[in-house]
């Protein structure tokens, strides 16, 4: 076979391998009980080669899950032992050190054989709703209080399922039924991987995966240490300050741009919060090559090579970088912040390169139903726990606007009204957009959303809320315009923490308003017909297009005469 004809097809091969892991994500998302799976997408799905390299990641899922998974198998293989895997092993964890970062995300591995030869393996991760302890939230003193962990062992060896585990599990988690099924579901999604894996080495009449796992992960590298190499030589540090649980948080970064590799390093970054907000190396170094990677080299393939010359560091025992026993489960309140830290710093170094900071961390809330005390249990009131995604806005970026509702860096789906209700009695009242909370800029920043959210007339809750940017919001680039910030309340007006577990009598509501994206270069510079097309959108209040933009008394009332006319705007 000449050269040309053996890359093409070792391309072809490529390119399977990556719908190989799209099948097996999309398998994930139906089959899994989680309705963040299912409706948020936050799961990850990727194959390996023997020694635990990931050679492929499915374009479905979260960068925060899938580039910490990249280091996991390499644990799986350490503890399992090469010579305990046999074919038919399913082998499981949620240890937060060696998984994705806290325990609520489980993480399941499976070896792939082939005419009975070891030829990789399929991993895939999924967040489940409840894990026990204190639940999903920011309230722990220690990971001990954050749930059941599940070290690294076989979840069925040959074929048979640890019943002994799946009892254990079943005892100490709120809704053991979706703990379960999701554990099945993932089993399930790697083995769907594993059948779509051996059709492709049939068709191409392979015995191995070591010829097309060396040709990815040689091109990849290349192509990855080529970018780097044509940066500059530079040195930037970057900071920003953010909420955290009862204190402010500094976030430090130094980058270092060398001919192969880029170091980033977080040096005099905060220490350990008490409660858990810490985040493990693993979850940091996962945004931070993320970041990296989308503003050096976004359309090379995502893998171990590729991935390989972004090096990492933090001090142990900062809030990057925690070690155990230390309280991690919101990980990502952190963890989500961290590209825009990194792009402080490398805006200084590639201009006009970088978005403005938008929302970051997701506006997660998770809430826990109960028959409501203060009259005798309604009959027909059930518990139940129901966690939601939502987003903030994300930043305006260099040559356009940032997206409303939108996660950046996640990439987590915000979760529809209907699916949400569908899994416990709360009641969603409202969700909109939030007109005016996009910073002004050039461009403009991305709006958040408003949402109001209750129970049926039964029920009393406890609302967990993992919000940012209450006390610090986006701030822009070039002259743009902060975001507007995070706001919680209770209908009432009784005020809310942007974190922690907290008591929601039966009848009240929770007033969210979810921070925007700040804006990109000056607000005068703005195109004044998309001035005018926000205003007519509903994007922007008649005053900030007056106030931020210079759009006159004539101009606002013109667009207003278009509308009523039933004019269009585009």
């Amino acid at each position: 076979m000449s050269m040309n004809t053996t890359t093409v097809s070792n391309q072809v091969m490529w390119n399977r391998l990556i719908s190989v892991v799209e099948e097996q994500a999309q398998a994930l998302i139906r089959t899994a009980f989680s309705a963040s799976v299912r409706e948020a997408g936050d799961l990850s799905a990727g194959v390996y080669d023997t020694q635990g390299r990931m050679l492929a990641q499915a374009v479905t899922g979260t960068p925060g899950h899938v580039n910490a998974m990249a280091d996991a198998v390499a644990h799986f293989i350490r503890r399992i032992g090469v010579q305990n895997i046999f074919e038919g092993d399913v082998y499981i964890t949620n240890d937060p050190w060696e998984g994705t970062g806290h325990l609520h995300d489980i993480t399941v591995v499976t070896p792939s054989f082939h005419h009975g030869a070891h030829v990789g393996f399929l991993g895939c991760t999924a967040h489940i709703v409840d894990i026990g302890g204190r639940g999903f939230g920011a309230d722990a003193n220690s990971v001990y209080e954050e749930g059941l962990y599940i070290p690294i062992m076989k979840f069925a060896e040959r074929g048979e399922v640890d019943k002994t585990l799946i009892n254990i599990v079943r005892g100490n988690v709120r809704e053991p039924d979706q703990a379960i099924g999701d554990f099945y579901a993932l089993a399930t999604c790697n083995e769907i991987g594993h059948r779509r894996l051996v059709d492709m080495m049939e068709e191409f009449k392979l015995s191995q995966l070591d010829d097309i796992a060396a040709f990815i992960l040689e091109n990849s590298r290349c192509a990855t240490l080529e970018r780097i190499a044509a940066l500059p030589r530079a040195q930037a540090e970057g900071s920003m300050t953010i909420d955290g649980y009862s204190h402010p948080v500094e976030l430090k970064v130094s980058l270092d741009i060398q001919q192969d590799r880029i170091l980033c390093d977080f040096a005099g970054t905060s220490g350990l919060d008490k409660k858990g907000i810490n985040v493990p190396l693993v979850y940091t170094k996962a945004y931070a090559c993320f970041a990296l990677k989308c503003a050096i080299a976004p359309e090379i393939p995502n893998n171990a090579a590729s991935l390989a010359p972004f090096e990492i560091t933090a001090p142990e025992n900062s809030i990057v970088n925690a070690i155990h026993p230390a309280p991690v489960a919101l990980r990502h309140v952190i963890g989500h912040m961290i590209p825009d830290a990194v792009y402080d710093a490398l805006d200084k170094i590639l201009p006009d390169t970088v978005p403005a900071e938008g929302a970051g961390t997701l506006c997660n809330f998770q809430v826990s139903l109960r028959p409501r005390t203060d009259i005798p249990a309604p009959a027909g009131a059930v518990r139940a726990e129901v966690l939601t995604f939502n987003s903030g806005g994300s930043g305006a970026r260099p040559t356009s606007d940032g997206l409303n509702a939108t996660a950046f860096p996640s990439g987590v789906m915000t979760m529809p009204v209907e699916a949400t209700e569908h899994t416990g009695p709360v009641i969603i009242w409202r969700k909109e957009l939030r007109p005016d909370s996009g910073g002004a800029g050039r461009h403009r920043g991305g709006l958040g959303q408003y949402m109001e959210v209750g129970a049926s007339a039964d029920h009393e809750f406890d609302f967990s809320a993992m919000f940012d940017r209450v006390d610090h919001p986006a701030r822009g680039r070039q002259g743009g315009k902060a975001g507007a910030a995070m706001s919680i309340c209770r209908d009432d007006g009784v005020a809310m923490k942007g974190k922690g577990k907290q008591f929601v009598p039966a009848g009240r509501r929770v007033m969210l308003a979810m921070p925007g994206g700040a804006g990109y270069g000056k607000p005068s510079e703005r195109d004044p017909s998309l001035v005018r097309r926000d205003l007519a959108h509903g994007y922007i209040s008649a005053e900030v297009a007056k106030q931020d933009y210079g759009l006159s008394d004539a101009d606002i009332a013109s667009v207003y005469d278009s509308l009523n006319r039933g004019d269009g705007f585009t």
